[in-house]
């Protein structure tokens, strides 16, 4: 299991569409079974991956990944977009 926060450019609304298509359909193919203005769930392949996404005042968006069996994934769109 992994829990990592990453700080990104992205804005909350790019950030939360670059997990989308990271993780969901067209990407890894996971199931997207939640979806809200700033948190997004996904199960798959006996995992699950948890993102929430705020935007604090200095500008950067936070992203908080909570994943079981993604680990590696969510290191990789870490290094992608952090």
């Amino acid at each position: 299991m992994i829990n990592m926060e990453i700080e990104t450019k992205l804005s909350q609304k790019d950030a939360c569409n670059a997990v989308k298509s990271f993780f969901g359909v067209g990407g890894l193919g996971l199931q997207l079974d939640e979806e809200g203005s700033d948190c997004l769930s996904f199960t798959g392949g006996g995992g699950f991956v948890n993102a929430s996404i705020c935007c604090p005042p200095k500008g950067k968006t936070k992203i908080n990944f909570e994943s079981r069996e993604w680990e590696r994934q969510v290191k990789a769109f870490a290094e992608k977009y952090a």
